[in-house]
């Protein structure tokens, strides 16, 4: 019989085990300030940025629950971090122009994927991806820090966020390894973004100034002349790509700026309810597993037949149900909290408004998910170079609608 005790006994302790949550690894961040330039860079040394919209995957209704988020939360935060991170590094004056861009482009110095692997107000983890124009890796890092509890007090969007140890980092990451470029190495990559682009648009062109080398990096063979007017049409055509983006990034900073209240109110809101979620499973753990004790001590008195023993057997049992009841009970409540945090993330939404943009008196309207806006555009911006350039246009895409007067 003793043996049979010792049996309940294991199993109430897997069933206490199976309850645990899985983690990852990752460098955890402290307290980072930010790396600012101290003088002032020329020009001609100066990186422009490109950082791609975040990826997350799809999170099944027992992962978000998990987690503490949802997918419509993921989708809202797939444009912010990344938006957040790009005025990091504008504070940090290390670069050109940086941008939070929506598919990959040739007309960026420095590329940043990213991707979001945790986040709930709570915890942040974050995969971040560093390459330039010629294909060289910077870095692929994880990020993870933990918010303190007056993490949520006194921030201020574009400035400073619960997490900005976290992008900091990555700020100082990137700029640690561009110091440890020379003036001609940088001076390289710029000049492989141009040449990249120009290929692009006109490959017969400028076919054969780029090789890609063993290691996959890309290396400049020959240079196009200093007035070379194809080169300069391009350049103009690359400016115009800019302007498409900037138009993006101002809807990005609306949206941004219109997320941040009730996102940070979301994430404190998450955090607390995350922590008394975890403190009440606790308590709720060590009934049940008190209740199962209990229980099993009585089981295991079974075999005496004396009538103290029979009073005690029944006395285990109704007070280890009523503990199991008791936890379980609590559980219910962490249940009702996760639901009030589920109701409250439905505000959130990634969709992108029309974009309207003008070409020589011709208004053209940008439809659909920030994606496909930036593609309508790139086709339209290879019409105006084939119409200056002489060669004869593509049509513009069945789903780019142009008119004299169209909203």
């Amino acid at each position: 019989m003793k043996s049979k005790f010792h049996i309940l006994v294991g199993v109430a302790l897997i069933l206490v085990f199976l309850s645990g949550c899985a983690t990852y690894y990752a460098q955890n961040v402290g307290p980072t300030p930010i790396m600012r330039a101290e003088q002032e860079i020329p020009e001609d040394q100066l990186m422009d940025v490109g950082i791609l919209v975040f990826k997350s995957e799809a999170l099944s209704e027992e992962k978000a629950e998990n987690q503490g988020t949802n997918n419509e939360i993921r989708k809202a935060e797939s444009h912010f971090v990344p938006y957040h991170l790009k005025n990091t590094l504008q504070q940090s004056s290390q670069w050109g122009a940086v941008r939070v861009i929506p598919a990959t482009t040739d007309s960026v110095d420095l590329i940043v994927n990213g991707e979001i692997l945790e986040s709930n107000g709570q915890y942040l983890g974050l995969k971040i991806e560093v390459a330039d124009a010629t294909g060289k890796r910077w870095f692929n890092k994880k990020y993870k820090a933990e918010a303190a509890r007056g993490s949520y007090g006194g921030n201020r969007p574009g400035e400073k966020d619960a997490f900005q140890d976290i992008y900091n980092t990555i700020a100082n990451d990137m700029a640690e390894f561009k110091m440890k470029l020379t003036a001609e190495q940088i001076g390289k990559i710029r000049t492989t973004s141009k040449l990249k682009y120009a290929e692009e648009f006109a490959p017969d062109a400028y076919k054969g100034y780029l090789a890609e080398g063993k290691n996959k990096e890309i290396a400049i063979k020959r240079l196009p002349a200093d007035d070379d007017p194809m080169m300069d049409r391009l350049l103009k055509i690359r400016e115009r790509e800019y302007m498409y983006v900037d138009t993006l990034n101002e809807q990005y900073d609306g949206y941004y700026n219109d997320m941040w209240p009730s996102y940070e109110n979301w994430r404190q809101l998450n955090m607390t309810e995350r922590r008394a979620i975890k403190e009440i499973k606790k308590k709720a753990l060590t009934r049940q597993l008190l209740g199962a004790l209990l229980i099993a001590g009585a089981i295991a008195a079974g075999s005496s037949n004396s009538s103290n023993t029979v009073v005690l057997q029944t006395g285990m049992v109704l007070i280890g149900g009523q503990v199991i009841m008791d936890g379980f009970n609590i559980s219910k409540e962490a249940e009702i909290h996760e639901a009030a945090i589920q109701e409250l993330s439905q505000s959130f939404s990634g969709e992108m408004k029309p974009v309207v943009m003008e070409f020589e008196g011709q208004q053209y309207k940008l439809t659909g998910s920030a994606e496909e806006q930036f593609q309508q555009w790139r086709e339209l911006l290879r019409k105006i170079y084939y119409a200056e350039t002489g060669f004869e246009p593509d049509q513009p895409p069945d789903n780019l609608e142009s008119g004299s007067n169209n909203e």
